[in-house]
């Protein structure tokens, strides 16, 4: 394959695992919530998604099959974790960034835990065949471009269109705008708040398995996870809060990321060591510029939900 496709294959394959992140991140914070909890939420959904592929090893069960119930399994992981969430920021009304931050730590750590207790990775790396087809036999990039690859991409486009073309989208986003004059024409702002954080939880957590048993490939996978899922974090300000942008900004973040891997082979240059962390900081970079630049504009489209990061008290409407 050409080293140009090669390098951008593996961009687009690595950003899906942002696109994950950052539609699920959308979503919640379409309804004034910020849940800075979504790397740990990652790395949650890969662990709980290795932890069923661990037990259905050896169970007989079809390749499909096995990789419907690990996906199930993965953003169930991620709905609970949401649902701690909204526990925690809608009914006791906690401090949204304190419990974000808190809900990371403890996700980080207890799939370091989960995955350490499973006496081999290869109770679940077996499955990467299956969650690499069709493309699970060729060497290049195309490998990555597996079922849940193509299932990001579908994700994000019935989220665009949820949020904008239909009625629970429309009390979604007036709940994130004003949840006093939603509650008071009779939207139920507690249900769709637990209902937009545990979905969008949910979806987020699917970048983990995605990362650990497709793109990456390796037992250390879930290490790097929760880096990434900040990045995914970043990808909802880049994408100024609109699902389908978040595509092209995850093509983007990918390619940007890796460029230290692949640049210096393709220009034919030799980079210095510091080089590298230095091209890795380019995503966020961009996501300031992006932000300085909307700021400016000040269009009200371009800009978060006005009661976003902001406790809703019904008492006081």
């Amino acid at each position: 394959m050409n080293p140009f496709l090669d390098y951008l294959f593996n961009a687009l394959a690595l950003g899906v695992t942002f696109l994950y992140g950052s539609t699920g991140e959308i979503i919640t914070e379409k309804v004034g919530h910020l849940n800075l909890g979504i790397p740990g939420i990652m790395c949650m959904g890969g662990a709980g998604g290795c932890l069923a592929l661990s037990m259905l090893n050896g169970s007989g069960l079809p390749p499909f099959l096995i990789v419907l119930i690990a996906i199930f399994a993965t953003f169930f992981s991620g709905v609970l974790m949401g649902a701690l969430y909204s526990f925690l920021t809608v009914t006791l009304h906690a401090n949204q960034n304190v419990t974000g931050l808190a809900m990371t730590t403890f996700g980080v750590g207890a799939t370091k835990f989960i995955i350490s207790k499973l006496s081999s990775p290869y109770q679940y790396m077996y499955a990467i065949k299956y969650f690499r087809f069709p493309f699970s036999s060729t060497t290049t990039s195309l490998q990555h471009w597996g079922i849940m690859f193509f299932l990001a991409f579908a994700v994000a486009i019935v989220a665009s269109w949820i949020l904008t073309r239909t009625r629970v989208g429309l009390h979604l986003r007036a709940v994130g705008e004003n949840p006093a004059t939603a509650d008071a024409v009779g939207i139920n702002v507690t249900a769709y708040k637990y209902g937009a954080t545990c979905i969008g939880s949910g979806i987020a957590a699917l970048g983990g398995i995605y990362y650990i048993l497709d793109y990456s490939g390796s037992p250390e996978a879930y290490l790097q996870i929760e880096a990434l899922g900040w990045l995914a974090i970043a990808l909802v300000i880049f994408a100024l809060w609109k699902p389908y942008l978040s595509i092209l900004g995850s093509a983007l973040f990918g390619i940007l990321y890796i460029a230290s891997s692949f640049l210096p082979n393709l220009l034919g240059l030799a980079l210095p060591q510091y080089a590298t962390p230095l091209l890795k900081m380019l995503p966020y970079v961009v996501t300031i510029l992006v932000l300085i630049i909307s700021s400016i504009r000040k269009k009200r489209e371009n800009q978060p939900p006005a009661s976003l990061g902001v406790s809703y008290f019904r008492e006081e409407r």
